[in-house]
């Protein structure tokens, strides 16, 4: 089977990693590639968050008849202010540190965001929002078929997965993408220069560095070797960063402050994809006090950490988080003091670029035939916004790009202008 360069990345190195190292090249890559310093991070919160325990319509009467148990107080909420139609909306109340960020207009809200016919399915529902295709949810994600698009050579540190596995949202046609959870285990772990760590180190590349042109074969996984090692080194910088604000001890937390991390060390990245899951809430839902309320406020108090550190740095500017679910939840609570998968859901973005505010307007909850913001015989909201219009602005107007040649048509938007 004839190996090349990207399957051997793709597949291969993970076998090759459990030695002493991690997948491919080299730092001047990113310079030949000319690669613009703008950064983003795509945040998925797994489940199907319930947006609208996130966002809280609480001058809506039908909001506290509907959800007897789940509902939040309106003396709780943090309230934000009015929407275009006039609805008052209020955060979670453990969601200081993201009020904090939308006082300071640095944060957009992206109401009832969806797709029509929603398939209220983790798996399929995923795949289309990874796709960008609810017609037919296959193939590379939107944001693979971004890096398809960048000039050779691509730097295999263009993009970082922090979780196990590469969401389908990641996967290209060219362009393999490295799945680090823990720079610590993808990279020698002793400190430059010390002991029989570094003397690994010089071993490897000794015997990495002949490229016999008798043995093609040879040669690659020499020059491969190589370009793994050199890209730990870049990875294991990320391991001794020290953030200038104290991250959360949870797995976002951890997550982000290696994404600061590897944007103050500068290895290259500038795609990123974070994941923390437990928000498919149909039982024991405990919006204010309990699971869920520990589940936003370990949200909030991470992306609060996560902003001012590259505030500090001065990099918040340049860096742009985009925040999504696959779904929302039902309006009506259900008989386990828990919330059904839903249809339309909330997105947002974040960054010191971004235009902030509300973008689209609340669903009115009263459930009645003629409501057009309810579907599904008024259990769900209806989707206002098709979330690829926020994709097209990302591709556009952060990254640069064309998004009707990735996205296959213009979904463009006026009324969604947040960067």
């Amino acid at each position: 089977m004839r190996v090349t360069r990207r399957s051997f990345f793709r597949n291969g190195v993970g076998a090759f990693t459990l030695g002493f190292a991690a997948p491919p090249f080299l730092t001047d890559l990113a310079q030949a590639q000319g690669m613009s310093t703008r950064s983003l991070v795509v945040l998925h919160l797994s489940g199907g968050n319930d947006a609208l325990s996130f966002l809280v319509p609480y001058t809506d009467d039908a909001y506290y008849n509907r959800r007897p148990t789940q509902a939040i107080a309106a003396s709780s909420v943090l309230q934000v202010g009015t929407d275009s139609s006039g609805a008052a909306l209020g955060l979670h109340p453990r969601l200081g540190g993201l009020k904090s960020i939308f006082d300071a207009g640095q944060l957009a809200i992206i109401q009832r965001t969806g797709y029509d016919y929603s398939s209220r399915s983790h798996f399929q529902g995923l795949d289309i929002w990874s796709t960008a295709n609810p017609d037919a949810p296959r193939g590379t994600g939107w944001l693979g078929r971004y890096l398809d698009t960048l000039l050779s050579p691509i730097d295999p540190l263009v993009a970082w997965n922090t979780t196990d596995r590469l969401p389908r949202t990641l996967q290209a046609a060219t362009v393999g993408v490295p799945s680090i959870p823990d720079p610590w285990r993808y990279t020698f772990n002793s400190p430059p220069g010390s002991g029989p760590t570094q003397f690994a180190k010089v071993a490897a590349l000794k015997n990495s560095s002949h490229l016999p042109p008798t043995n093609p074969h040879l040669a690659f996984v020499n020059s491969t070797a190589q370009a793994a090692l050199a890209t730990a080194q870049r990875v294991e910088l990320v391991t001794r960063y020290n953030p200038t604000v104290n991250y959360p001890e949870s797995g976002l937390g951890y997550a982000l402050q290696n994404v600061s991390g590897a944007l103050v060390k500068e290895i290259g990245t500038r795609v990123f994809w974070v994941q923390t899951g437990g928000y498919d809430t149909h039982a024991g839902q405990d919006t204010t006090n309990g699971w869920y309320a520990d589940l936003v406020g370990d949200l909030g108090q991470s992306l609060i950490a996560f902003r001012n550190d590259l505030k500090n740095q001065g990099l918040f500017d340049s860096t742009l988080v985009l925040l999504f679910s696959e779904f929302g939840r039902e309006v009506s609570e259900n008989s386990s003091e828990g919330t059904d998968h839903g249809a339309a859901g909330l997105m947002m973005a974040l960054g010191g670029g971004v235009a902030g505010g509300f973008y689209g307007t609340a669903a009115s909850l009263t459930n009645t035939p003629d409501n057009p913001t309810l579907e599904y015989e008024g259990r769900d909201v209806k989707h206002e916004t098709d979330f690829r219009s926020v994709y097209a602005r990302v591709i556009d107007d952060w990254l640069g790009a064309n998004s009707i040649a990735i996205l296959g048509s213009d979904f463009k938007n006026p009324r969604v202008d947040f960067v």
